[in-house]
């Protein structure tokens, strides 16, 4: 009896088990859904005519004639692809610079023993508390004062730091044991030589992460951009829509709007797919401990 009653209830304890998992996934599927819709609309109207488009009274959710064409006046009707090339040539520079500046910085505070360090830091985050407008209104005062405008120099030179980015990569420097510092030392290593071959591998993953970020932010870039620029050869992917909008195929053709849309969204969801688990791995970890 006895028996029974154990095995009855370790059947209700699976069944709720079941039942849990069955809703969790059924609450995940519909935030799926829910978070997915907006890229599949924006996809399904680029493959829509004008004349369809415009001609639905109520949203059809499916097209059985889709078309190209407007991926073709995406590109034809102003220069996207001199805007995808500056974005690419300024996402990577930028990037590249900030890693190579954030991980300096942030080795010197972590490994560095200098006097004032701890205030230094602590003034370098307070920096954080510093409204983006107002940082804004200074870069753009320097950069014209510097005749910076309408050059790939004034679109840089803003962002290769980064103080969130800094005390990130700080934390995690912190996280190597002292003890592989102090061997180093006695075998004569130079500090960037410890950098490069000890502390980079260790860290690789947050590296990897904060490299991937930059790249998006960079991508997304808008008011830096259009504060700066206003000569169309460099113009970004960001301020690049603005002059579709207004001197390119129009206000009201949205399926063309939307082709040129997820033109500009591909790179940044394949580098996505492809570094979704190092994105994963350097956030859950923020380094690796010794």
């Amino acid at each position: 009896m006895n028996h029974e009653a154990c095995e009855q209830k370790r059947q209700a304890l699976r069944r709720r088990d079941n039942l849990r998992r069955a809703l969790t996934y059924l609450f995940l599927s519909f935030w799926a859904v829910v978070v997915l819709f907006p890229f599949y609309w924006m996809v399904l109207t680029s493959l829509k005519s004008y004349g369809a488009y415009n001609s639905e009274h109520v949203p059809v959710f499916f097209t059985t004639e889709p078309t190209l064409e407007n991926y073709r006046n995406a590109f034809t009707a102003v220069p996207l692809g001199g805007y995808l090339l500056n974005t690419l040539i300024f996402a990577a520079v930028t990037t590249a610079v900030m890693v190579v500046v954030s991980t300096l910085a942030a080795y010197a505070f972590a490994r560095l023993r200098f006097r004032g360090k701890n205030l230094l830091f602590g003034l370098f985050l307070s920096m954080m508390m510093i409204p983006t407008e107002l940082v804004v209104i200074t870069n753009f005062v320097t950069i014209t004062n510097w005749d910076l405008r309408n050059s790939f120099a004034g679109l840089i030179l803003p962002s290769i730091t980064s103080v969130f980015y800094i005390y990130l990569l700080k934390e995690n420097f912190e996280q190597v044991p002292d003890e592989l510092y102090r061997a180093a030392k006695v075998d004569g290593t130079s500090d960037l030589k410890y950098l490069w071959k000890v502390m980079i591998p260790i860290c690789r993953p947050t590296l990897v992460t904060i490299t991937i970020l930059k790249l998006i932010e960079c991508w997304n870039s808008y008011v830096w951009p259009r504060l700066i620029t206003d000569d169309p050869a460099y113009y970004l992917v960001s301020n690049g829509i603005q002059e579709i909008r207004e001197n390119g195929f129009g206000r009201e053709n949205i399926p063309a709007m939307m082709a040129a849309v997820v033109v500009i969204s591909v790179p940044l969801i394949l580098l996505f797919l492809a570094f979704r688990n190092k994105i994963m791995e350097g956030v859950s970890r923020g380094g690796t401990k010794g």
